[in-house]
């Protein structure tokens, strides 16, 4: 056997879900370029073709949205254990913890009934992003606002979690950031959604294991540390010196480079469309400068080993320009890849294998027990 650290180019399922071509820069839902579903879609059409595998009839999507947006409300227990999370938790932890609470109240042991799967889905896919702003605007000491089904996913979501209505195209802004993140293959978070599901678990199980490994700063969390580490930089001006001190270190740069893709994210191209026809509305942002600048100077050292901005690289700045704070820009990718998730929970339920991978045994062997009264230090190193 041979071992492969992350199981780097290993296939751990068959999907018909979402295709990436890393080389070229192509990410396909269902077999249509992510270009046209940006540029076309709403989220919840998109959600329609990753859960059917298919574009809906207009009849379809208006059933399906009017289904998704009156299971928006959360339960009335959950809604009141959101506001008794400690205000200094991060809102990834308190969405993980919500989403374990929110199985409690599910239906439980149907998950081998297709039509109980499809509307635990859609539960899941509704209510995430009504929990990641209660969640928010509890522990800033704010009224959560109930979800309004007259509104798309986008809108009501930017209003739960700010207060205010946005105009339309901070709400489409909104719309293609979720849909971007809606899907992405095999990654960290929907390794562990197809694991956890093939137990044979509830779904709650695999929603909370996605959202703990969507946390961490290699997955999710990246687009947190970008901000972090464009504030550290302070100014376009300064972008070089940074830049060779951190290479000359052979340190990573946050938002650069990609498992999979060896050029451009195509989802990063998109943002950054839309992020220059955000500060043109809004004006300039001094993060958005320095991030071109860094991405200008870093493209021969970094591109000549294909590494190049990822999505994390500039939905970040436009999640801030927005007046997002930068711990909720993480729990906003899985408001978006809740659809994925789900997806992915279908597909693995409806051909369940167990996952039992094997492992290469690197221990010692017949290492003979030494009673308690005889160890010593160095025994026990031996």
């Amino acid at each position: 056997m041979e071992y492969v650290p992350g199981l780097e180019k290993v296939p751990a399922a068959e999907s018909a879900i979402s295709f990436i071509d890393g080389h070229q820069g192509i990410l396909e839902y269902r077999g249509i370029r992510i270009e046209a579903l940006a540029e076309n879609s709403t989220y919840e059409e998109v959600t329609y073709l990753l859960l059917h595998g298919e574009l809906p009839t207009r009849e379809q999507l208006e059933t399906f949205t009017t289904r998704i947006r009156q299971a928006r409300a959360l339960p009335p227990a959950l809604r009141d254990l959101i506001c008794t999370f400690p205000r200094d938790a991060h809102p990834m932890a308190a969405l993980q913890t919500a989403v374990s609470a929110m199985g409690m109240l599910m239906e439980r042991g149907r998950i081998h009934d297709a039509k109980v799967r499809e509307q635990q889905a859609i539960e899941f896919i509704a209510r995430i992003p009504v929990i990641v702003a209660a969640a928010h605007r509890c522990r800033a000491g704010e009224e959560i606002i109930d979800p309004d089904p007259s509104l798309d996913r986008a809108t009501d979501f930017l209003r739960m979690l700010t207060g205010e209505t946005p105009d339309a195209f901070t709400a489409h802004v909104m719309n293609v950031s979720l849909i971007l993140h809606a899907d992405h293959t095999m990654n960290a978070s929907t390794f562990a959604t197809r694991v956890t599901a093939s137990t044979e678990s509830e779904p709650a199980a695999a929603v909370a294991a996605a959202v703990g490994s969507l946390s961490g700063p290699l997955h999710g969390g990246a687009n947190e540390r970008v901000l972090r580490m464009l504030e550290e930089i302070g100014s376009p001006e300064k972008v070089g010196p940074w830049l060779q001190e951190k290479l000359a270190r052979h340190e990573k740069i946050m938002g650069m480079g990609h498992r999979v893709y060896k050029t451009k994210d195509p989802r990063a191209k998109i943002l950054q469309k839309l992020a220059v026809e955000l500060f043109e509305r809004r004006g300039s942002s001094p993060l958005f400068e320095i991030a071109v600048e860094l991405e200008k100077q870093a493209a021969e050292p970094l591109g000549s080993r294909g590494i190049y901005p990822n999505v994390d690289f500039y939905s970040g700045i436009v999640y801030n320009r927005m007046g997002i704070p930068t711990d909720v820009f993480t729990p906003i990718f899985a408001a978006g890849r809740i659809a994925g998730w789900m997806a992915h929970w279908i597909e693995q339920m409806s051909a369940n294998r167990l996952f039992r991978p094997t492992q290469i045994y690197t221990g010692p062997h017949d290492v003979p027990y030494v009673p308690i009264d005889r160890r010593t230090p160095e025994v026990s190193a031996t």
